[in-house]
C-alpha cells in the first residue's frame, strides 16, 4: 500500500473523529495513530528501542 493511499485513510479516520467525536476525539485518533506508526516502525525492525535514549550524535565544527 503506498504512502498517499495510507495518508488518505488516515486523514478520512481524523476527519469523521474530529466530525462525530469532537476536537477531544480528534486529538485521541490523532495520538493513537502516532503511537501505532512508531510500534509499526519498530516491529519492522526500522527503528531500535535505544533510538529513543541515545542523544544524536553531532558534527563538531572546528
Amino acid at each position: 500500500m503506498s504512502m498517499a493511499v495510507v495518508g488518505m485513510i488516515v486523514g478520512m479516520a481524523l476527519a469523521f473523529a474530529g466530525y462525530f467525536g469532537g476536537f477531544g476525539a480528534f486529538l485521541l485518533v490523532a495520538a493513537l495513530g502516532a503511537v501505532g506508526f512508531v510500534v509499526g516502525r519498530f516491529l519492522d525492525g526500522d527503528l531500535e528501542f535505544g533510538d529513543f535514549f541515545r542523544p544524536r550524535e553531532r558534527e563538531r565544527q572546528r
